[in-house]
């Protein structure tokens, strides 16, 4: 729940985008309806209701401090004195049973629909028929999130099925969104899967920043502290700061790092790495690579070389191979994972820096089409800011929904 708070906060920005876009969209052509429309009392009832439920007492006229009787509209004729007097003396007689006081009405409830019937109403809402028009404004909505226009489509014609022509409103509409998003997310969402070979080789890969070192440095802390033997590799010969970031992560979780000299061949060092970590009897050995742009023929090339040479050593490695997304980049992360899937044979993502955009919808769009395991996603530079993927809470908090 810690983790879906801070999601959901990150997430802001996209969710506070969504909640403003369906407010216009239903304000715009909708009417104000309450939770019990009036439409389940017949018009009759509600028009009898207020002379049967309250009495209405005469009003009082007076400009004296103390209290007078009401007068009435039409006069009285005159009382004999007889009349007067004959009662007054007929309390010395037996007293006759006192008479019930009049009941007095109960108050009127508050609000007006409360008046009319006679109990509590919610709060009134706006509500808007579902149709052809509002079904292409919901459309451009999620598209303007980074959805896509196949994803964007797919999820309002499953949200409008059995609905069109209903009267939904802005909570309605944005619960039915999450269970769509949910539902294409559901069968994606898996944990970095554990094989009995070892050393597992876990190759990472990326684009420049898309927080590969970062997401190696926390995979290596969590697998430490679950109780396995781990060891990375800094792959990114030609950066130092890289190298050194890993070692940082290594330090602090009690992990081996294994370094080559800057600017030599990163196939060499996955090779030798891989025989250090059998040696030493790893679990996990964790390789980093240098960020590379998926346009980048010859960076592309060098990394399918570093393929190449692991399955010299292992024809089954590597065993995964993770493609680091960052987030911010939006509807590019597609052509990201289509070139290093094919030049690397990618076997799962991780999300990163959903704390840094406003249009999370590109998650939904890459589940949609590649249908890739999202491994887990990340919304900080914490340790525990990298954490499995849930969809049901990244719908919600995409959504600005609170976890039913």
């Amino acid at each position: 729940m810690a983790f879906f708070k801070k999601l959901k906060s990150k997430l802001f920005k996209s969710s506070s985008k969504i909640d403003e876009g369906l407010e216009a969209i239903v304000d715009d052509g909708g009417a104000v309806d309450t939770a019990e429309t009036i439409d389940e009392v017949p018009v009759d009832q509600v028009m009898e209701t207020p002379a049967a439920a309250v009495e209405v007492l005469p009003e009082a006229v007076n400009n004296d401090p103390a209290p007078m009787p009401a007068a009435e509209d039409t006069p009285r004729e005159p009382v004999p004195i007889r009349e007067v007097i004959e009662p007054a003396v007929s309390d010395l007689k037996a007293p006759e049973p006192a008479k019930p006081e009049p009941t007095k009405p109960e108050p009127a409830k508050p609000g007006f629909m409360g008046r009319l019937m006679g109990r509590s109403t919610a709060a009134p809402v706006v509500r808007r028929v579902l149709d052809d028009e509002m079904l292409e404004q919901l459309e451009e909505l999620l598209i303007s999130t980074d959805m896509g226009v196949d994803t964007a489509l797919r999820v309002t014609a499953n949200m409008a099925e059995g609905r069109f022509g209903k009267r939904l409103s802005v909570e309605e509409i944005k619960r039915l969104l999450a269970a769509e998003v949910a539902r294409i997310m559901d069968p994606i969402a898996k944990p970095l899967p554990l094989y009995s070979k070892t050393p597992q080789v876990v190759l990472v890969v990326g684009v420049n920043g898309s927080g590969k070192t970062t997401t190696i440095g926390k995979l290596a802390s969590q697998f430490k502290a679950a109780g396995k033997n781990v060891v990375i590799a800094a792959g990114d010969t030609f950066r130092a700061a890289a190298v050194e970031q890993l070692q940082v992560w290594g330090d602090r979780a009690g992990v081996p790092v294994l370094t080559a000299a800057q600017g030599s061949d990163p196939a060499s060092l996955a090779f030798d790495a891989m025989g250090q970590a059998e040696r030493d009897g790893a679990d996990l050995l964790l390789i980093d690579t240098a960020g590379r742009l998926q346009n980048r023929g010859d960076l592309m090339e060098e990394l399918a070389k570093i393929v190449r040479v692991i399955r010299k050593k292992d024809p089954s490695a590597p065993h995964n191979t993770l493609l680091v997304l960052d987030a911010t980049t939006g509807q590019n992360a597609l052509n990201q994972v289509k070139v290093f899937q094919e030049i690397s044979d990618v076997s799962g993502l991780v999300m990163t820096k959903l704390d840094g955009t406003a249009k999370g919808g590109v998650l939904v769009a890459l589940a949609d089409k590649f249908g890739l395991p999202i491994h887990a996603i990340g919304v900080g530079e914490q340790i525990d800011d990298l954490q499995p993927f849930d969809p049901q809470e990244f719908a919600d908090a995409l959504m600005g929904l609170d976890p039913q």
